[in-house]
C-alpha cells in the first residue's frame, strides 16, 4: 500500500507602500492567473530557504522574510492536497536576474486590484487572498515557530 503525501509549498506576501508583489502566470486556461511568489519545496531544502529561493526566481527581488503566517491546507479541485507554508516579508532590493520561465510578469497590485482579480476568478487559489487578509489583520507568528534542526 502506498502512502499518501501532500504537496509541500511555500508562498510569501510582500507589501510595499500599499501594494503587493504578485506574479502573473499562464496556467493554460483562458486567462492568466495571479499568485504570490510561491512554489514547491525541493529535496533537502528548508522551508524558509524555499520561500527565499522562490521569491528570487519568480520576481528577481531580494526579500527579508519577517513573519510566518502559518500552515494553510488546501484541497484542490483536482484531488491534490497542498500544505502551504505562508510567510510575509519586505522587499529589500531588485536583483535583476531573469525570471522563472513560467512567470509572464511581476506586478505591484493594490488590495482593490487584487479583490477585482479575485471576483474575476483570476487568482491561483483561494489561499492568495486568505494569506493577504491574515497578514493585514496582524495574524502572524515569529519565524522561530518553525523548527527545522
Amino acid at each position: 500500500m502506498s502512502r499518501w503525501s501532500p504537496r509541500v509549498t511555500v508562498a510569501t506576501v510582500i507589501e510595499r507602500a500599499g501594494r503587493f508583489l504578485m506574479v502573473e502566470e499562464n496556467r493554460g486556461g483562458p486567462h492568466t492567473l495571479f499568485n504570490q511568489p510561491a512554489g514547491h519545496l525541493e529535496p533537502g531544502e528548508g522551508i524558509r530557504a524555499a520561500a527565499e529561493r522562490e521569491i528570487r526566481e519568480e520576481t528577481a527581488w531580494h526579500v527579508g522574510i519577517t513573519d510566518y503566517l502559518g500552515l494553510y491546507v488546501y484541497h484542490a479541485p483536482d484531488g491534490l492536497t497542498f500544505h502551504s507554508h505562508g510567510f510575509s516579508g519586505m522587499a529589500l532590493a531588485h536583483l535583476g536576474n531573469d525570471l522563472d520561465p513560467d512567470i509572464l510578469a511581476i506586478h505591484w497590485l493594490t488590495l482593490d486590484e487584487l479583490e477585482t482579480l479575485e471576483r474575476a476568478g483570476r487568482l491561483r487559489s483561494p489561499l492568495v487572498m486568505r494569506r493577504i487578509r491574515d497578514m493585514k489583520r496582524g495574524r502572524t507568528f515569529p519565524l522561530d515557530v518553525i523548527q527545522e534542526r
